[in-house]
């Protein structure tokens, strides 16, 4: 008989990798979609591509599932409480957030310390999360703000030292 796989345990051991924070965002219809996310990787240079995932979960998920463009809102060390906002499934989460569509896209939040355009390339079951695939259409990067990182159960501002 195979021992039982501790998950919670896996997680914690994967606390111990520090990640960026981000939050996805896309519009389908009238529809405003955000979620944060800490699963965003690179995937290609050429094409570029980059890569998320969204819990299967997420009552959103239908949604994201129609969604031709995103952007990737990689978060700066002063924004906890955008990643906090969009990590739950509140229905007033873009209320008082001044927002700029992106056309194709998804919606840009203001003080990201990066941000990439991506159209729909593919998307892929994984697990318990569905893995979303963009090809990088337009970026941005504000190297004068220094990345959210989450690391453990902790959300810090990188730091190079």
């Amino acid at each position: 008989m195979e021992p039982v796989f501790d998950v919670i345990a896996f997680r914690q051991a994967l606390g111990q990798f520090p990640t960026g924070v981000c939050v996805v965002t896309s519009v389908i219809g009238m529809d405003k979609l955000g979620v944060t996310i800490s699963s965003f990787n690179s995937l290609s240079l050429d094409p570029p591509l980059i890569l998320f995932s969204i819990d299967h979960r997420a009552a959103s998920l239908p949604l994201w599932r129609k969604a031709k463009g995103y952007t990737i809102n990689v978060l700066s060390e002063n924004q906890a409480d955008v990643s906090s906002r969009f990590s739950r499934p509140l229905t007033n989460k873009w209320e008082g957030i001044a927002c700029q569509l992106e056309a194709g896209h998804g919606l840009v939040l203001p003080g990201a310390a990066a941000l990439f355009h991506c159209a729909r390339w593919a998307v892929h079951e994984g697990g318990d999360h569905l893995l979303f695939i963009g090809r990088v259409k337009s970026f941005l990067s504000f190297r004068d703000r220094r990345p959210l990182v989450f690391i453990g159960d902790d959300m810090l501002p990188w730091s190079p030292e």
